[in-house]
């Protein structure tokens, strides 16, 4: 037997370049005891390279490709239709042929089979190709086999699949086809098992799709199936369908559709004991290949015949915990507005800085608190923090709670809770430190936190090479002795109750709801709102100069700042330009993962903010906008005071009243400012790494500075220390960050893989609305402007912004715009925190909103109800 033609039994995972993923597959699972694989062969790349290679205009036609773009639709679809074309014509070579027929000579010639297309590109865990290249069955007789190759071949250049691999960034010439040409079996019923439930992503649940007939019509969609879901050998979901068509193959060859007697319509595919055994299949087939999967299946006189399994890819990843305990896993990112993939170095800084053990998965953090929810008093405080951070966390626990088999129950006594949540200690800290409600504490906060970043910025300046590491973890002791200061959470959470307490006590006494909102508008001490307040007074600077707004309008990368002199009001905009990024330089999108590029680094992300606030907004707006704000909350406070005092026992209302309005007024403002420290001083931590980065690029231990984004701090350490490294991790790891890119992180996941998702107990909506929380109130109008990243930030006043998370970096934006609409969130995040100070109407934790609401469009937004109607 040549190289053009490997048997199954010659096939294994080594030879994946040779025969594709369905064909490698096809190898492996033939090697397993006890599962039975219709016989067949592969057709290998090779007699692929070497047909195609006999044809120059291929090649040719090839390199028209490397000219297109996405958009091209229609010249990509006549140059992909013209190669098809051309590989369907080409002859097979005759010694390739003559090793096609011996092996259908030792099979049986007149037996059917299928052909089906096998690209080397497919079938990955981190790419699915499935579907993008054809499939042939029941053919009979050499020649017609030879034919359904060169179709197969030809398969590989449909336009889906070139379109998939020109979004997917996989050269054209890389990806070559095996074809698998297998023994066609005749079942009496097929379908799918996969091997974790695609739905919930529960890796102990097999979930089997099962009809009549082949298993083609199935996976094209051609039929109902049943759905049968089994865990640990039980049945515990069965669905049965009505099955009115299936797909037969015909004894001259082809396939033909036909109808199912009505009696057999709504029988079950399978019975309850094939059911079990197809689990206890798949269950060994996975282990085989050690990750979940999609099995195709063919029953045939009561055995089971496995015709291909491949990696389900679409799976969030678990965190790794080498135990048998059951995990509970929330979100990190969705707490901190951040759900984006972190790269390396961000998530174990994060890590080294958080107040509990964070676990990774698809390059996002998460923690377990499985252990609080088996106590009744850790159930308490992580349901209420998750309350406020995101309710649909919180419902999602609450599910798991009530199944009762998840969560084991321990005493309170021997279970200390802990917090409930990442980086803010306010999540946890239900109690409230005693302490006079004096602005002096936060301004006694705030000023030892600057100094403790002055100290930082001149001793790192000294450290160099191991010693800096050292350094930096000694560093982080100190960033978490400031950060979780019992003080100053107790600071922001006296804040955050009084406003809980005003919240409820007015909708009680008054009957008016979220008065806390109005009463937050313009508090001192804000870092973030000012930083919004501050890009419009940098517009004011500016905004005289039209040559400056000229040449801003043109800027395209980061070296815009030393041209600007050149113009007159060119100095004094540079100034003003730096001034800004000396407070606020070290913030960005995304800033909890120290590898995204901040402010001073990037400075051209902000002038799409400043062109904004230039063309919507006239001078001494800010100054304006603040004075308007706290106005409005004088005013809400007298007229709170006056209906107060009417009531029975007025003037202890009162008292009490204007004690926690103070309480939010003097404290709410510095429930942005702990962040705001953690971020300075990891931007004095990325200038350090950087200075080691370049020492290790000059001695040929990395190619780049950004490289070490891709090691863990730990990785980074040993790697200055022994100024050696394998260039393959940066690669494998810059491949999983792009594949991390592309998942989307679930709220609430446990250890047996299982995304729980959670709802909004709402009713009495308006028909069609979108659902979320209520952080800001008011009833606000408007055109949205789905908006997913800064730079594409064009608003035009009255505008509602409409994106999935924002973080404080967005807060300028906050300025132009007229309300908030946010997939992600919850009453404390800073979103929520900076809509209600500017006194945007907010709704926030719509799930969807950025797919479902289409850019342009006017919409109504309800802060005070929570929801969204799209007009």
């Amino acid at each position: 037997m040549g190289s053009y033609v490997l048997g199954f039994q010659d096939i294994d995972k080594t030879k994946l370049m040779l025969v594709g993923g369905k064909g490698a597959n096809l190898g492996e699972l033939s090697r397993i005891e006890g599962i039975h694989v219709p016989d067949g062969f592969c057709l290998s790349t090779e007699a692929f390279k070497r047909s195609i290679g006999e044809v120059p205009s291929i090649n040719e036609l090839l390199d028209q490709f490397s000219l297109l773009k996405v958009e091209d639709r229609d010249t990509i679809s006549a140059l992909s239709a013209e190669i098809r074309g051309a590989i369907e014509e080409i002859a097979i070579p005759q010694d390739i042929t003559e090793e096609i027929a011996r092996f259908l000579s030792m099979s049986g010639e007149k037996h059917a089979y299928a052909v089906r297309s096998s690209a080397t590109a497919e079938d990955l865990p981190t790419a699915s190709f499935a579907g993008q290249q054809d499939t042939y069955l029941n053919i009979i007789g050499q020649e017609a086999i030879l034919k359904h190759i060169s179709k197969c071949w030809a398969s590989l250049f449909t336009d889906r699949a070139v379109m998939y691999r020109m979004q997917n960034g996989f050269d054209h010439r890389k990806v070559l086809l095996s074809v698998v040409v297998q023994k066609m079996v005749f079942p009496q019923t097929a379908g799918i098992a996969f091997t974790a439930d695609p739905v919930t992503s529960n890796r102990k649940v097999v979930s089997i799709d099962a009809s009549f007939g082949l298993g083609e019509a199935l996976v094209s969609g051609l039929v109902n199936a049943d759905n049968y879901n089994v865990r640990n050998g039980k049945i515990i979901v069965k669905k049965i369908s009505t099955k009115k068509l299936a797909i037969y193959a015909l004894h001259e060859g082809g396939t033909k559709e036909q109808a199912i007697e009505p009696e057999r319509q709504s029988r079950q595919a399978l019975t309850n004991e094939q059911i079990l055994q197809l689990e206890r299949i798949g269950r060994k087939i996975e282990a085989h290949f050690g990750i979940p999967q999609d099995i195709e299946w063919c029953l045939v006189d009561d055995t089971f015949s496995i015709v291909q399994s491949r990696p389900i890819t679409t799976l969030y990843p678990i965190p790794e915990v080498n135990d048998h305990e059951h995990h509970v896993y929330i979100s990190v990112g969705h707490q901190q507005m951040m759900t984006d993939p972190i790269k390396p170095l961000g998530i174990s800084l994060w890590q080294l800085t958080a107040a509990r053990p964070m676990y990774q998965a698809g390059g996002r953090l998460f923690v377990d608190v499985a252990q609080q929810l088996a106590s009744p008093i850790g159930r308490a405080m992580v349901l209420r923090a998750m309350g406020q951070h995101d309710p649909l966390i919180k419902d999602a626990l609450m599910t798991i709670i009530e199944r009762e088999d998840f969560i084991p129950s321990f005493p309170d006594e021997n279970k200390e809770p802990g917090p409930a949540t990442s980086n803010t200690a306010a999540s946890s800290a239900g109690v409230q430190a005693p302490f006079e409600n004096d602005p002096a504490i936060v301004s006694d906060l705030m000023k030892r936190s600057q100094a403790s970043v002055a100290e930082l910025q001149q001793t790192i300046q000294t450290k160099a090479g191991s010693d800096l590491f050292d350094f930096i973890l000694e560093d982080i002791q100190q960033l978490k002795k400031i950060s979780f200061d019992p003080r100053s959470s107790a600071v922001f959470m006296a804040a955050i109750n009084a406003s809980a307490w005003i919240n409820e006590k007015m909708e009680l006494w008054l009957g008016e709801k979220n008065v806390a909102d109005i009463l937050s508008q313009s508090v001192p001490n804000n870092i973030t709102s000012e930083m919004g307040l501050a890009l419009l007074d940098v517009a004011d600077v500016i905004r005289p100069y039209p040559e400056v707004i000229a040449y801003l309008q043109q800027v395209k990368d980061g070296t815009f700042l030393d041209g600007l002199v050149k113009f007159p009001g060119g100095q004094e905009t540079r100034d003003a330009i730096s001034a800004f990024l000396t407070t606020y330089g070290m913030r960005c999108s995304g800033e909890i993962d120290i590898t995204r590029p901040r402010w001073s680094e990037q400075p051209a992300t902000l002038v799409p903010m400043l062109l904004t606030n230039i063309k919507n907004f006239e001078p001494g707006a800010s100054q304006r906008k603040f004075e308007q704000g706290r106005q409005e909350a004088l005013q809400k406070t007298q007229e709170i005071v006056d209906r107060l005092k009417q009531l029975p026992d007025g003037e202890a209302k009162v008292r009490e009243t204007q004690r926690m309005i103070n309480l939010v007024r003097n404290f709410i403002g510095y429930r942005e400012y702990p962040k705001y420290g953690i971020v300075n001083r990891y931007f004095v931590y990325k200038q350090a790494l950087l200075k080691e980065a370049q020492r290790l690029v000059e001695a040929n231990v990395l190619h780049e500075q950004e490289d070490i984004y891709y090691l863990t701090f730990q990785e980074l350490h040993e790697v200055v220390r022994a100024q050696r490294l394998d260039s393959q991790i940066i690669s494998k790891r810059k491949d999983k960050h792009t594949f991390y890119e592309k998942l989307t992180p679930p709220r609430v996941l446990t250890s047996d893989g299982e995304i729980v998702p959670g709802e909004y107990k709402r009713e009495h909506l308006p028909a069609g609305a979108m659902v979320g929380l209520p952080v800001s109130s008011g009833i606000i109008e408007g055109r949205a402007r789905v908006i997913l990243t800064i730079e594409d930030a064009d608003l035009e006043e009255g505008d509602i912004l409409v994106t999935s998370f924002t973080d404080p970096s967005w807060t300028p934006l906050f300025v132009a715009i007229k309300g908030l609409v946010t997939e992600v969130g919850g009453l404390m995040t800073h979103g929520a925190v900076i809509a209600r100070e500017y006194g945007l109407p907010a709704v926030i934790g719509v799930e969807n909103a950025t797919r479902l609401i289409q850019d342009g469009t006017r919409i109504r937004v309800n802060g005070t109800e929570g929801y969204v109607e799209i007009f």
